[in-house]
C-alpha cells in the first residue's frame, strides 16, 4: 500500500476546493440589474371612493390621467433601464397584480418598450391590493380606518378583509419564488444582456416590499409615506452585489419618502457593500432593539465586579 503523504492529502484537498469552485462559479447567481417598484396610475377609487360600494376593488379601472400616468412613467422606465447600458442589451421582465388598474397600468407601460426587449411578464396575485373586505360602503371604511390609525396600520386587519401583516406574509412567499425564477434561469437573464424586473403593484404592498426587502422593522415602517400614482422606487445593483434604493435616488427623496436617518444610512452603506456583508450588528439594527444598551464587552462587568469587591 502506498504510504498516504502530507503532500498527497494537500494535493487532493486542492483539487476538492477547485471543483467546488467551478461549481460555484458555474452556478453564480447572475442577478437583475434593478428590480423597480411601480404603483398604478390614478384609479376610478382613488378619484372617488364611493365607487367600491358598487365596484368589487379587482375591478376598479384607471382614470383618463391614471393612462396617461402610466404612459409617462412608461417612458420613464425605459430611460431609467437604457441608461448607462454599454452594449444597449438591456431587458425588461414584468410581474403585474392581477387588478384591473394594475394590468392597464402594464399595458400603458408597455407601448414605451419595444418588443424585443421584453423578455417576459407574469401576473402575480401575491403582488395585489391589501383586501380592504367586499363592497366597502364609504361611511363604514371612513370609522374602520379611523380604528385603525388607533389600532396600528400595520396589524389592523379590515373586517373581511387584510392587515399589513398579513400582505407581508404572501409578498414574502412571492419573494421566495422570486428568488427560486433567478437561481433556475426562468427570468431568461444571461450575461450579455442587463435584466430588469418591473412589478407592478400597489402602494401599500410595494412599501411591504421593501420593508420585507431590507429587514425594516414595523416602526419604520409606519413611519413610510405611501407612494403616488406611478411614482417608482428603483432598487439597482450596487457593485458588491447589494440592492439600494440610494443608487438611483438621491438622499432627499429617501427623506421625502419618511427614511430615517439610519435607514437612509443603510441604503447608502448598501450601495457598495459586498452581497451578504450586512448582518444584525449593524448599530442602528441593534439599537432599534435594545435602545442602545447594549455592551461593548464584558470589560464594564469586570471593573464593576472589581469595584464592588
Amino acid at each position: 500500500m502506498k504510504p498516504c503523504t502530507c503532500t498527497g492529502l494537500q494535493e487532493e484537498t486542492a483539487s476538492r476546493s477547485e471543483e467546488r469552485t467551478a461549481v460555484a462559479v458555474s452556478t453564480t447567481r447572475k442577478l437583475p440589474k434593478r428590480i423597480i417598484l411601480v404603483r398604478h396610475g390614478e384609479s376610478q377609487g382613488n378619484l372617488d371612493m364611493s365607487a367600491y360600494t358598487t365596484t368589487p376593488d379587482y375591478r376598479i379601472p384607471l382614470t383618463s390621467r391614471g393612462a396617461e400616468q402610466a404612459s409617462d412613467v412608461g417612458r420613464h422606465i425605459r430611460r431609467v433601464v437604457s441608461s448607462g447600458c454599454e452594449r444597449d442589451n438591456w431587458k425588461v421582465y414584468f410581474y403585474v397584480s392581477p387588478y384591473e388598474r394594475t394590468r392597464s397600468t402594464l399595458r400603458e407601460i408597455g407601448r414605451a418598450i419595444e418588443r424585443e426587449r421584453i423578455i417576459g411578464v407574469r401576473e402575480e396575485c401575491r403582488v395585489r391590493e391589501q383586501d380592504f373586505g367586499n363592497f366597502q360602503v364609504e361611511e363604514r371604511m371612513k370609522a374602520v380606518k379611523q380604528t385603525r390609525e388607533r389600532f396600528g396600520r400595520f396589524f389592523f386587519r379590515f373586517p373581511e378583509g387584510e392587515s399589513a401583516a398579513d400582505v407581508f406574509d404572501r409578498v414574502a412567499s412571492f419573494m421566495e419564488s422570486l428568488w427560486r425564477d433567478i437561481d433556475m434561469k426562468r427570468l431568461d437573464q444571461d450575461d450579455n444582456s442587463e435584466t430588469n424586473l418591473v412589478i407592478i403593484s400597489h402602494g401599500l404592498t410595494s412599501r411591504v416590499f421593501l420593508m420585507k426587502w431590507f429587514k425594516w422593522t414595523v416602526d419604520q415602517f409606519e413611519m413610510l409615506y405611501n407612494l403616488g400614482n406611478c411614482e417608482c422606487r428603483v432598487m439597482q445593483l450596487g457593485p458588491g452585489g447589494e440592492y439600494s434604493l440610494a443608487i438611483h435616488h438621491t438622499k432627499e427623496e429617501l427623506e421625502q419618502w419618511g427614511l430615517s436617518p439610519e435607514m437612509i444610512a443603510d441604503q447608502q452603506w448598501r450601495a457598495s457593500a459586498n452581497r451578504g456583508s450586512w448582518n444584525e450588528v449593524c448599530p442602528f439594527y441593534l439599537n432599534s432593539f435594545f435602545d442602545g444598551g447594549l455592551k461593548d464587552s464584558l470589560k464594564e462587568d469586570e471593573e464593576a465586579a472589581a469595584a464592588d469587591a
